[in-house]
């Protein structure tokens, strides 16, 4: 587990999450353009039910908007910024569940999720992550 003395609450979630962020190489911050980092209890049942889940503990992030590789060649108005959702509930969950660090639990939650944006599947990332 981590070194945090409590169960941190949605603010300092927010806090360690926008962290894990701001530590990512700046030139992947870069490709990521206006992203925005969202931070939730659980995830709701539109959500889940878009994932094919019924659970919210099931689901620790959601990659929501139109991914680099699906996006237009030429931007236009109207369009939701992208988001990352992630869910305190879920993640604090799994953390208990496992022995690692709840700061890389949700660094990596992130990270997947940001792969979602650069037009990754779930099996891309997972094959990505084997090869290392």
């Amino acid at each position: 587990m981590s070194a945090f003395s409590s169960i941190p609450d949605l603010e300092e979630f927010e806090r360690i999450a926008l962290a894990a962020y701001d530590g990512l190489p700046e030139e992947f911050r870069a490709l990521t353009g206006d992203i925005q980092i969202r931070v939730a209890e659980r995830a709701d049942r539109e959500s889940l039910s878009a994932v094919g889940l019924t659970h919210p503990l099931e689901l620790l992030g959601l990659f929501e908007g139109i991914g680099l590789a699906h996006a237009p060649a030429t931007p236009y108005s109207g369009l939701m910024p992208n988001r990352v959702w992630l869910y305190r509930q879920a993640i604090l969950a799994y953390w208990q569940d496992h022995d690692e660090r709840l700061d890389d639990i949700i660094a990596h939650v992130l990270v997947h999720e940001i792969g979602h944006h650069f037009g990754l599947s779930d099996d891309d990332m997972e094959e990505i992550e084997a090869a290392d």
